[in-house]
């Protein structure tokens, strides 16, 4: 008995000497791990906007802004390149736009697991029952190759007619120089993008929310199936990993809102991000750099993103320059001469938005506010004035042309000038408003009353007594008697 128990232990000796020599010769295919120019200067993360290509690693790098995919910098962002598993972006996200029940459960197939050796995957087996929603997780958080063809004839019935919907997408999204030929993105020379048309691809995922909250997801919990016990997986993104205090991660990025990791000897390390900072949503994308230059070149793109742009409300914008009135008939001891400041106030009603721009953007609306927010005002400018009263309003538009309105309030209170004379439009005014028919009796209205009456009648008392005077001096004095006339 111990001669074939001898024999055979030989036998494996040597069958797992001969596989290991095996493995020994097999040709290992090594990712580049690209290096910065040697005339770059150095990188001062104190002063992110001053971020210059040559200080990124990776061969392609562009920076978008997700709400109107405006690009805030680029390097090389336009040249071809081999977007590895970042493919999936579009794998995923057409998944969750073409199944209505997400929540279905789908059979993975043998077609499906026919993925090359050295895939990435997310464990699956052929004939497995699983929830369509598994295996989205599956896909974006464990770069499952097997899961991405799982998708892929979920949705169109095979991988051929899939991959020409990813196609037929992507020219929709704006893609000039792309073309893919798998769902997943394993190497393939005619399977191809650009940094700037992956950018498009991942701002059109973000805009999905249930894409949002899987690409955004660290760990995810997979039931049990009939082939599998349940399991947790965990992102690969250390973009995204917060790690612990006794293994820190410096590469995390509070920030980070997604999304996807890619790699290949021949499209190096790739990584899409998006993150979000005060209501400023970002899309990153560094192609063909190194495994944790990745992650680097990625927030050194986030913090100049960050730098650049942000995200402010009307109120704000207002407050940057607020409108100061002259006003008019104001008291004589005031001090700021009648000039008032008007206080922007939300109403009750005031819908919440965001205006994101550039800073230097922002400084030129604030120059501008009357150009920036349409202003109308509800009364004169003539004192009295009292501090929050309501002299009119302003407007902002949004993109989608909605009106915003605000108040716009007296700053301070502004007396009337002491001893001014009553307008006209006063004294009717008062008139109108006085119940009494007859004017109050007082010795302002007697005087204007009576005053013409009493001059005229002591005009007439004078004129008469001037005339009796008159008369009495022109009648004719009698003759003295002259007693010596006989």
């Amino acid at each position: 008995m111990k001669g074939p128990r001898i024999l055979s232990l030989i036998l494996l000796v040597l069958f797992c000497t001969n596989l290991g020599a095996a493995f020994a010769q097999a040709p290992v295919e090594t990712i580049p791990e690209p290096t910065l120019s040697p005339e770059a200067s150095p990188y001062d993360a104190d002063h992110p906007e001053n971020l210059e290509p040559e200080q990124l690693y990776g061969l392609s790098a562009v920076l978008m802004t997700a709400n109107k995919g405006e690009i805030i910098f680029e390097k090389d962002a336009y040249a071809i390149r081999y977007p590895a598993s970042t493919t999936k972006i579009l794998t995923v996200l057409l998944g969750i736009m073409m199944v209505d029940d997400l929540n279905q459960k789908v059979i993975v197939s043998d077609t499906a697991m026919d993925i090359p050796a050295d895939s990435s995957t997310m464990g699956l087996h052929a004939g497995e029952e699983i929830r369509f929603i598994d295996v989205l997780y599956g896909t974006m958080l464990l770069s499952g190759n097997d899961g991405a063809n799982v998708i892929a004839e979920t949705v169109s019935g095979s991988i051929p007619a899939f991959v020409d919907l990813m196609n037929q997408t992507a020219q929709v999204y704006g893609c000039e120089n792309t073309h893919f030929v798998n769902a997943h993105g394993y190497h393939d020379d005619n399977h191809y993008t650009t940094a700037f048309d992956m950018a498009l691809i991942a701002r059109e995922a973000m805009e999905n929310e249930t894409f949002r909250k899987i690409a955004g997801t660290v760990t995810y919990a997979i039931p049990r199936t009939n082939m599998q016990r349940a399991r947790t997986i965990t992102t690969k993104s250390e973009y995204m990993l917060p790690g612990s205090d006794d293994n820190p991660n410096k590469y995390y990025f509070p920030d980070a809102t997604g999304i996807k990791t890619g790699s290949h000897s021949h499209s190096g390390y790739c990584f899409v991000g998006a993150a979000s900072r005060d209501g400023v949503d970002l899309i990153s994308v560094v192609f063909f750099t190194g495994r944790r230059a990745r992650w680097a070149d990625t927030i050194k793109l986030m913090n100049y993103g960050f730098s650049q742009y942000v995200s402010i409300t009307p109120l704000s914008l207002y407050e940057m320059n607020p409108i100061t009135i002259e006003t008019s008939n104001y008291s004589t001891s005031d001090t700021n001469r009648g000039r008032v400041q008007l206080v922007c106030r939300a109403r009750s009603d005031t819908q919440a938005v965001k205006i994101i721009a550039t800073k230097s953007e922002v400084a030129q609306m604030a120059s501008r506010i009357q150009e920036s927010l349409l202003v109308q005002y509800d009364r004169d400018f003539e004192a009295p004035i009292t501090a929050g009263e309501i002299m009119g309003s302003v407007t902002y538009f949004t993109e989608d042309g909605s009106a915003v309105v605000y108040d716009l309030v007296a700053g301070r209170t502004v007396a009337v000038r002491e001893n001014v004379p009553k307008t006209l439009e006063q004294i009717v005014e008062e008139t109108y408003a006085d119940p009494n028919p007859f004017p109050p009796f007082t010795l302002y209205f007697a005087v204007v009353f009576f005053g013409p009456v009493l001059l005229i009648s002591l005009a007439v008392f004078l004129v008469i007594l001037l005339i009796r005077h008159l008369r009495s001096r022109g009648a004719k004095a009698p003759r003295p008697v002259n007693r010596y006339l006989k």
